[in-house]
């Protein structure tokens, strides 16, 4: 086992894990945002497009979990994408109750339009970076949230209790 990296003696919130991640978060949204200003589709619109154009996501819940939304507004902003024809949904036929959802040649299409702008962002904010360095930070984060799936607390139903 590896040594740990906090001690309690020294730990600050400047350089906990968690603060870092979610002010990186809280920075990156709003310029996320800007770059579909004016838009018929937003941030969140392309997200979701994006999710299900590389398998991430399948359902409607599925989107909502990657997106850290609440599910009604993830069907919302779902009618939305497939009010324009962007997204289908299919009732699956492995489970009757579920409803899978599937990007439309116009989905791909838009997203695959879209994507530019997130590209270009990126390459803005990591231009200083190594490209070493940057696949060393992508490798991690995959890694971090590998780990954080595996030590997930299992979620108590009613039933459980």
């Amino acid at each position: 086992m590896a040594k740990p990296y906090y001690r309690v003696e020294t730990f600050t919130s400047q350089n906990a894990l968690g603060y870092l991640v979610r002010r990186l978060h809280n920075l990156m949204v709003p310029c996320a945002e800007a770059q579909f200003a004016g838009e018929e589709l937003t941030f969140s619109h392309w997200v979701a497009l994006v999710s299900l154009r590389d398998g991430l996501t399948h359902t409607c819940a599925d989107i909502a979990r990657h997106m850290g939304h609440d599910s009604g507004a993830t069907t919302r902003l779902i009618d939305q994408l497939e009010a324009r024809g962007l997204v289908a949904r299919h009732r699956s036929k492995k489970d009757r109750r579920v409803v899978d959802l599937a990007l439309t040649a116009e989905g791909k299409a838009v997203a695959k339009a879209l994507t530019p702008r997130m590209v270009d962002l990126s390459n803005e904010v990591l231009k200083d970076i190594p490209a070493s360095e940057v696949t060393a930070l992508i490798d991690i984060l995959k890694r971090l949230i590998e780990r954080f799936d595996e030590i997930q607390p299992v979620q108590k139903t009613r039933s459980a209790r």
